[in-house]
């Protein structure tokens, strides 16, 4: 993460500048793009002020605390833009699933609504629901050979949308995955 950081009314420190990088360096793990971090840190008469802005992978972050030592207003203002980041996805990945019709939402109730097909052959559905966790294709692989089904729905680490592995019929695997 590219960091700036400025002192007002305070003396500029490495040492003050390794802890803020040190300190933001754990959230590129919940940003998928570089981003860009501006720390303005300064002293008002005995009032300890931290502020930082975070630009970058669609998220635009302010953060601001003030208390009586430097480090720990810091410490308090990168907790609650860490709490805003993961806030902020945790939407957007609600957003991107949200839109698509889901058929278990729509065959919650067990059966599908009549029509002349089904009335005649009284066929009824089973609804199964089922939880998929983040995961690599090699993962999958060895998660479908420790289970006994013919198929298993994860979502792909790599691309983090939901693939289904399937074994076919000649001892060989399948995958499907969206192709948008």
């Amino acid at each position: 993460m590219q960091t700036s950081v400025t002192f007002k009314n305070l003396d500029p420190s490495d040492t003050l500048k390794s802890y803020v990088s040190d300190k933001l360096d754990r959230f590129d793990k919940f940003l998928d793009n570089p981003a860009e971090a501006n720390v303005v840190l300064s002293v008002e008469k005995f009032r300890h002020i931290a502020e930082v802005h975070i630009l970058g992978d669609r998220l635009k972050i302010n953060g601001k605390e003030e208390t009586n030592d430097m480090y720990s207003a810091i410490d308090m203002v990168l907790d609650k833009l860490e709490k805003q980041i993961k806030k902020s996805k945790q939407k957007i990945r609600e957003r991107r699933g949200g839109n698509k019709i889901r058929v278990a939402d729509i065959m919650a109730e067990g059966e599908m609504p009549p029509t002349e097909e089904t009335e005649d052959a009284a066929r009824q559905v089973k609804v199964k629901n089922i939880e998929y966790k983040p995961m690599d294709v090699e993962e999958a692989v060895m998660q479908l050979d420790l289970v006994n089904n013919n198929f298993l729905v994860f979502t792909n680490a790599r691309t983090d949308r939901v693939n289904v592995l399937y074994r076919r019929k000649d001892g060989h695997y399948g995958l499907i995955q969206p192709s948008i």
